[in-house]
């Protein structure tokens, strides 16, 4: 089956770089990381999510965090030079990055953001982030997706079951 090449994939051809398009079978009730790394056979903790966020002084960025944490509001704000920050309405993700909810890239969004990727994402020689579309995921070298997205690594994220 040829896969459908997404402008995220595009763009990292483009600029020569290494990734492998990883498609999965999608559940629309359940876009949770979750059901992509079952789906991949890949431990969760390798499957990276993107999420969006806005400050209160800089303006949007973006978190790509692992599958089995959320972002630490409080970090983000702090790495981004904000004093708080939330993540934006699911209506305006598609109209601010060109994405839907499942199907948001690191890569290829329409415009640049600042970017962090938290800090576990380099124990890895590979991870897993949406290729711009439910469905695909972009198997690619974690250094590499950081170099192109001119992104932190920093410590952005905590574990979902550490907040109760």
């Amino acid at each position: 089956m040829k896969l459908q090449k997404t402008n995220a994939a595009r763009l990292l051809d483009k600029a020569g770089i290494r990734y492998e398009l990883i498609p999965y079978e999608v559940d629309e009730n359940d876009l949770a990381a979750g059901h992509v790394a079952s789906q991949l056979g890949e431990p969760i903790e390798r499957v990276f999510k993107t999420l969006v966020l806005t400050g209160d002084r800089t303006g949007h960025f973006v978190c790509v965090v692992p599958g089995d944490c959320e972002v630490d509001l409080k970090a983000a704000a702090k790495i981004s030079g904000n004093k708080k920050c939330d993540l934006v309405h699911m209506k305006e993700l598609l109209p601010l990055t060109g994405y839907i909810r499942g199907g948001c890239s690191p890569v290829g969004m329409k415009k640049p953001f600042p970017t962090y990727f938290h800090s576990t994402a380099m124990d890895f020689d590979y991870i897993y982030v949406s290729a711009g579309i439910r469905g695909l995921q972009l198997k690619i070298a974690p250094e590499d997706i950081v170099r192109y997205t001119r992104a932190t690594v920093a410590s952005v994220a905590v574990r979902m079951d550490q907040n109760e």
